[in-house]
């Protein structure tokens, strides 16, 4: 795991080591808050800085091909604020669909998002039942019990594993 706000608090990214990290990935996992509808800001100028033309996409840009790629994020409002008829108006992947253009560009797999609503009112058991469910996600990419076809079509990660 790479904390980017904890390994460059002044923004100033190695990107060498950071395209380091994702070439020793098959998966390559975003955790973040639903920030203003996107992601954080050091996060974009790592997309900005790492995901170099000629390295990740463009001619020679190859670097990330056939690699798999999702988000993990949190929401301070409930599931159903990110539907059409909700109070956002829209769904997770409708606000995700730059950044799936992004990695999708790079020649990515992309996959949709694990969420976790609401986090601000969840109990700490709710929140613990989350991170149990995140954690079986990643033990059945890891063993291959769970199939990146298979998760492709599914509205949020969260599908894939029974929450509990």
């Amino acid at each position: 795991m790479r904390d980017l706000y904890e390994l460059y608090p002044d923004f100033n990214i190695n990107t060498a080591a950071e395209q380091e990290a994702l070439l020793a990935h098959d998966v390559v996992v975003f955790h973040h808050p639903l920030y203003w509808y996107s992601a954080p800001p050091l996060m974009k100028q790592w997309i900005d800085l790492v995901l170099a033309f000629g390295w990740a996409y463009g001619p020679g840009g190859t670097a990330l091909r056939g690699k798999t790629a999702f988000h993990v994020l949190t929401t301070g409002g409930p599931e159903a604020a990110y539907q059409p008829d909700g109070f956002h108006g829209s769904t997770l992947a409708e606000f995700l669909r730059p950044l799936e253009r992004t990695m999708t560009l790079c020649g990515m797999t992309w996959l949709p998002p694990f969420a976790v609503h609401g986090t601000h009112r969840k109990t700490d058991s709710e929140l613990e039942a989350a991170g149990s469910q995140y954690a079986r996600l990643l033990e059945g990419l890891a063993s291959g019990d769970l199939q990146v076809a298979d998760l492709k079509s599914m509205d949020l990660l969260n599908d894939a594993v029974p929450l509990g």
